[in-house]
C-alpha cells in the first residue's frame, strides 16, 4: 500500500519501505527479495533498501536486472540502491556490515554509507562533538568504498539524532536535530560528496498541528542547507515508528511547496525582455492590470497554487480534504511489472511470496 500511494505522490523522489514485513512467513532467508520485490512491483520511482543477510544479494541484483532490461540497464539507470551502516557508534566497525558494502560496491550498485549516532548516548550531545564523530564514521565507511573500487558511487548519509533525557528514544522535533544535520551537510559539501540526510521526522503519534511543525521545521531547513537526497521525509509518525498513509499525502503538499520555494529562480535575457513588453503592454491599457499575465503564469506552473486541502468554511477541515483525495488516489490502479518480466523474476528468484504476484 505504501509503495502504490508514493508512486502517486508527485513530490516523492525516491522509496524507502517505511514499514518492517511482519508476515509469518518472511524469514531472513527470503527477507530482502520479497521486500525489494514487493516495491519494484508497485512503484515506478527508484527504491532503496538495506540488507538483511547478503546470502541473497546475488538474487535481488539479478530482480533488478531482470527489471532494469539486463546488468548494463542497471549500472546505467539504478533502479535500486543500498543503505550500509558499517559503524555501530561510537566508532565501532561492524564486520557483517563490511562485507555487504564490499559485495554491494563490487556489483557496481549505489550506496549510502549511513551513520545514527544518538547525541547523549552513543555520541557527545554537544553539537561540536556529535559532528565530530559522525563525520569521522561516514568517511571512514567512504574511504572503505574507494579502497574497494575508486569512483564507486557513495552517498554521505547522515543521520544524527538527539536523546530524549527523560527515557533515551530519540528526539526529533527539536533545534538539535536540525544542527547536526545541517552541519553535516556542510561537511559533505566540503567533500564535493552528496549527502543523504534526513528531515520530515517527528515525535507526533497523529497528523495535526504537532506534526506539521515538526515536519515543517526539518523539511525546510534541510532544503534549503544543500542536501541532495532527504529521507523519513513521507508519512512518518512517533519517531519513525509509524507510517501514516494519511500524513505521506499531507506532506506531498508541504514538500510541494518547499521546492517551490526554492526552485532557480527564473531570471534569463529571454525572461526580462518578456517582462519588458509585458509592462509595456499593461501601462498602454486603460487598466494597468497584470491579472490576465498571472493567469498565464498560473497555468504555466511558474507561480503556486493555493495550499490544495484549504477550506473555504471557518472550521478546519484540512484532515477531511485530505482522506478524501488520499482515497482518490488509492483508488487508482497501481503501476504493476509486466507479466513476462514477473514470471522471469519468479523463475529465477527463490523465495518470493507466491501472494506477492499480480495479474
Amino acid at each position: 500500500r505504501a509503495a502504490k500511494l508514493c508512486d502517486k505522490l508527485e513530490h516523492l523522489d525516491f522509496f524507502i519501505r517505511p514499514l518492517n514485513i511482519q508476515d509469518p512467513e518472511i524469514t531472513s532467508d527470503n527477507h530482502d527479495v520479497n521486500k525489494f520485490f514487493a516495491s519494484l512491483n508497485n512503484i515506478t520511482k527508484h527504491v532503496q533498501a538495506g540488507l538483511t543477510s547478503l546470502a541473497h544479494f546475488d538474487d535481488v541484483v539479478t530482480m533488478a536486472e531482470i527489471i532494469a532490461g539486463g546488468k548494463k540497464a542497471l549500472k546505467d539507470n539504478p533502479i535500486i540502491s543500498f543503505i550500509a551502516c558499517v559503524f555501530k557508534s561510537p566508532l565501532q566497525i561492524v564486520d557483517d556490515t563490511s562485507e555487504k558494502v564490499f559485495a554491494i560496491v563490487e556489483a557496481g550498485l549505489p550506496l549510502v554509507i549511513s551513520s545514527s549516532p544518538q547525541g547523549g548516548s552513543s555520541a557527545p550531545i554537544q553539537e561540536a562533538g556529535m559532528v565530530a564523530q559522525i563525520n569521522a564514521e561516514i568517511l571512514a565507511g567512504i574511504t572503505l568504498t574507494q579502497l574497494i573500487k575508486e569512483g564507486a558511487p557513495v552517498l554521505y548519509g547522515s543521520v544524527p539524532v538527539r536523546a530524549r533525557l527523560d527515557d533515551l528514544h530519540d528526539l526529533y522535533g527539536c533545534p538539535e536535530f536540525n544542527q547536526y544535520n545541517i552541519d553535516c551537510v556542510q561537511l559533505a559539501r566540503y567533500y564535493k560528496i552528496p549527502c543523504y540526510s534526513s528531515a520530515g521526522v517527528g515525535d507526533a503519534r497523529v497528523p495535526g498541528m504537532q506534526a506539521m511543525f515538526e515536519k515543517l521545521f526539518t523539511h525546510f531547513y534541510m532544503a534549503m542547507s544543500g542536501a541532495q537526497y532527504i529521507h523519513y521525509a513521507f508519512g512518518l509518525l512517533d519517531r519513525t515508528n509509524c507510517f501514516c498513509p494519511l500524513q505521506a499525502v499531507l506532506d506531498n503538499e508541504q514538500i510541494g511547496k518547499i521546492k517551490h520555494c526554492l526552485r532557480q529562480p527564473k531570471i534569463n535575457p529571454t525572461e526580462i525582455d518578456n517582462t519588458l513588453h509585458m509592462v509595456k503592454k499593461v501601462m498602454a491599457s486603460s487598466h494597468r492590470l497584470f491579472a490576465r499575465h498571472a493567469r498565464k503564469a498560473m497555468h504555466s506552473g511558474d507561480i503556486s497554487d493555493p495550499y490544495q486541502f484549504e477550506t473555504k468554511d471557518m472550521e478546519d477541515k484540512v484532515i477531511e480534504n485530505a482522506l478524501e483525495y488520499m482515497a482518490r488516489l488509492e483508488a487508482e490502479p497501481a503501476p504493476h511489472l509486466d507479466s513476462d518480466v514477473m514470471e522471469r523474476i519468479y523463475n529465477k528468484v527463490p523465495g518470493l511470496l507466491p501472494g506477492l504476484k499480480t495479474t
